[in-house]
């Protein structure tokens, strides 16, 4: 019988560094977290340093692998740039490495989670492919293709959340018009809640008795509580949502074929308030291939331990 390896996970956002040790069936054993100081370069690599340093004096670990929130180049070494953390051209995987000792590896951390999810989650069964669109304020993702996270020439593939979906849509804040982002995240659905209960108030009664009779001070979690007590705005915002996930899903089915689509993040807790519409969206958008296998689309399963597991199931392949 084969001993057990453990690696680290480190998840690093621009709020908080999480980080567990992780056996090769995808359970954390333990876990840190630490906030992160977002604006200062090296306090952030010394609070990972930190956090490993503490995980790794309790269990013996063969490598660490490091999620972070942006640009990761092809070797998986550099963080490129960090939209929200001070990272610009950080070569993070060598100087932790060299602080802690052990083999590191770094990745976007969208595909961090989307590999987790493939190895030991909503996708485990699938042996070949599965593309992961995660909803949260804005939309990432990752795409597995034959076994491997699809990473790109330069290490930057799979940014899902700046599709374009509408000509001359919604400004993103990636410069473009009409990203899916701009349709499909949590922020999106904001957007809709808001602007349906300043032009029907007497159709968002319990959304606005939430806000303080404020349209502008709707917030994703109101939204969701008053959908789930039968708002009609509220409902409505996430079939909206639903709408254009359902169509960028059945894009991702008809170009790659994958064997799972996953849909992860934050507003993926409101369930079936999201993933019905999602669905009818897609099938609606997959009608003329009703003879044709095609990708079951489900919710993820590991939730907020996603980016600790993926990246300590990368560090295991080094």
């Amino acid at each position: 019988m084969a001993a057990v390896t453990l690696t680290i996970g480190v998840d690093v956002g621009g709020t908080k560094v999480a980080g567990g040790v992780v056996d090769d069936a995808g359970k954390v054993l333990v876990q840190v977290r630490r906030d992160t100081p977002a604006d200062d370069v090296g306090k952030t690599r010394d609070v990972i340093i930190e956090v490993v340093t503490e995980l790794a004096a309790g269990h013996t670990v063969d490598a660490v692998g490091i999620g972070a929130a942006g640009w990761i180049d092809a070797g998986r070494s550099t963080v490129l740039f960090a939209p929200n953390l001070a990272w610009r051209d950080e070569p993070l995987r060598d100087y932790v490495s060299a602080a802690v000792g052990k083999p590191v590896i770094v990745e976007n951390d969208g595909n961090v989670a989307a590999w987790a999810e493939f190895r030991h989650g909503a996708a485990r069964e699938a042996d070949d492919s599965m593309v992961m669109f995660t909803i949260g304020t804005g939309v990432g993702g990752g795409i597995v293709l034959g076994g491997e996270l699809v990473r790109g020439a330069n290490g930057i593939a799979a940014e899902l959340g700046h599709m374009l979906t509408v000509p001359d849509g919604h400004q993103c804040g990636c410069g473009r018009l009409g990203c899916i982002e701009q349709y499909a995240s949590g922020s999106a659905l904001v957007r809709f809640a808001r602007a349906a209960a300043r032009q029907e108030p007497h159709r968002a009664t319990a959304l606005l008795e939430l806000a303080g009779g404020e349209a502008d001070a709707v917030t994703g979690p109101m939204v969701t509580a008053a959908a789930q007590g039968g708002d009609p705005v509220s409902a409505e915002a996430f079939a909206q949502v639903g709408r254009w996930l359902g169509t960028s899903l059945a894009d991702m089915a008809q170009i790659l074929d994958p064997q799972v689509l996953v849909v992860g993040g934050g507003v993926v807790e409101a369930g079936d308030l999201l993933m019905g519409p999602t669905r009818r969206s897609y099938r609606d958008a997959l009608a003329q291939r009703s003879r044709l296998p095609v990708a079951e689309i489900r919710p993820a399963e590991l939730g907020n331990s996603a980016g600790v597991i993926g990246a300590a199931d990368l560090a295991r392949r080094i």
